[in-house]
């Protein structure tokens, strides 16, 4: 097992029980699990379920992970905004404030 596989399990483990458990695991196996409502360790089918989930959940993911790599830097975007006049008035009053105050040379 990787590590990748192992956070995956205790964040799963942690998604059904919240963030108060303690325990161990030694790749197959929780144990000396405690949690202070007495809460039982999920199941291994239920860990399995929500490793899934959280898969699915991320790879649904992927084009806003590819996007951003792409976009441009977020402050080159409100440059062009601005520049582009797509601000309200009080937007496009308080950034020609902070424009004017430190001017570009």
């Amino acid at each position: 097992m990787n590590i990748q596989e192992e956070l995956n399990i205790y964040k799963a483990i942690r998604n059904l029980v919240g963030e108060e458990p303690m325990f161990g695991f030694d790749g197959t196996t929780i144990n000396n699990w405690s949690h202070p409502d007495g809460v039982e360790p999920p199941t291994d089918s239920e860990i399995q379920t929500e490793i899934a989930r959280i898969k699915a959940e991320y790879d649904a993911q992927e084009y806003a992970r590819n996007r951003k790599s792409e976009y441009p830097d977020i402050g080159d975007q409100l440059d062009d905004l601005f520049k582009a006049g797509a601000f309200s008035t009080e937007m496009t009053a308080t950034i020609q404030a902070v424009k004017d105050k430190y001017p570009k040379e």
